[in-house]
């Protein structure tokens, strides 16, 4: 009997601005120096890892999650000095906040909006949600351009405004007073992403109660915590509330929970990580500003944008050479010819200094 003809899918039915885009792409790095997505390369104590170990073997994975983690917020919230009555909302990693504060404002023409390049995540989760996508474009030195931020704001209205703190992927802190008048501008929210405060040691938490329409996002993450995939989102009651409608009831799992309610007792430790890794990043940065035909930027952050005349050539041999870095030299025209590092252990660094000197001097 023969086989019917089978008629491929119809994909008319996906959204026109879904099938334009590409997938988030994950490249493999199975035996490769990591330098490519801004982790934190120490584990866990092995005292503190058996520890973990025995309080998630306790865990009754045949439950859902709390619906509410409420007790477990309460000690997050003391443990990161949010102000008094504030409130905060968990997230499967901030990725998953970025999307549900969008998905809140989504409104009929809503657009968002950010200095531009930054985090792709907040252009790519507006085009989830339906909604227009503005990148302003930064000064050729990677700072906010006020005026052009200003006039964008005016002129598009945004729902809500992205700003890093510090900036993905320039690294670099934005000027504070730009940051205030954007927020003062802005007709909607305004989200400040501090992914890297472990790294930068600056926050607008305290802002919080003093400008209603500030956001703070911050994730575990590049404290150390990539693999629970945690976020929180700080801000005003009400707006948390809104936010929390949208929030899967399950959203973070019990193994989650756990692990990083432990954690919370161990700070001190994922803390020391950071500063042996900002005194890395110190390092590092003398390093490759004494390298011939390198340009390596300030940063605030746990990486380092760097530019080299001839990025491909130059991300080709160390990806050779067993070290995977993130080539961003395509990503926007200032970041031409750029090439970003994440800044490791010592030996990783070393590999990759070595690596990156090996390449310049075989041009």
């Amino acid at each position: 009997m023969n086989a019917p003809n089978r008629i491929g899918p119809d994909l008319s039915l996906i959204r026109d601005e879904v099938r334009a885009m590409s997938a988030y792409h994950v490249p493999s790095a199975d035996g490769m120096v990591k330098l490519d997505a801004m982790e934190n390369p120490f584990p866990l104590p092995p005292a503190l890892a058996r520890q973990l170990g025995e309080r998630l073997a306790a865990v009754a994975l045949n439950r859902y999650p709390p619906a509410d983690p409420a007790a477990f917020k309460r000690r997050l919230a003391q443990a990161v000095s949010l102000p008094a009555g504030m409130a905060l909302m968990l997230g499967n990693g901030s990725d998953e906040l970025i999307h549900l504060v969008i998905q809140g404002c989504a409104k009929p023409g809503a657009s968002v909006l950010s200095p531009w390049p930054s985090f792709v995540m907040y252009d790519m989760s507006a085009r989830f949600d339906g909604c227009g996508f503005v990148g302003v474009p930064l000064t050729a030195d990677f700072a906010l351009d006020r005026a052009a931020m200003l006039a964008a704001i005016t002129e598009h209205r945004p729902a809500v405004i992205f700003i890093a703190w510090p900036n993905n992927p320039t690294g670099n802190l934005f000027d504070r007073a730009t940051v205030e008048a954007i927020i003062d501008a802005a007709p909607g929210l305004v989200v400040l992403d501090e992914a890297y405060l472990p790294f930068a040691q600056d926050t607008w938490l305290p802002q919080l109660a003093a400008r209603p329409n500030l956001l703070v996002l911050r994730t575990l993450s590049k404290l150390g915590l990539a693999g629970i995939r945690l976020g929180y989102l700080c801000g005003d009651p009400a707006w948390i509330g809104e936010f929390d409608k949208l929030r899967p009831p399950y959203n973070v799992n019990v193994l989650t929970l756990a692990t990083a309610d432990l954690l919370l007792d161990h700070l001190d430790v994922l803390d020391a990580q950071a500063a042996q890794l900002r005194a890395e990043r110190a390092r590092v940065l003398a390093a490759l500003r004494g390298l011939t035909g390198v340009t390596a930027f300030d940063t605030a952050a746990n990486f380092i944008l760097l530019r080299v005349s001839d990025p491909d050539r130059v991300f080709a041999h160390l990806k050779q050479q067993g070290i995977l870095i993130k080539n961003v030299s395509r990503m926007h025209p200032l970041l031409a010819g750029c090439l970003r590092s994440t800044v490791g252990a010592p030996s990783e660094n070393d590999a990759f200094v070595a690596a990156l000197t090996a390449a310049l001097t075989s041009s």
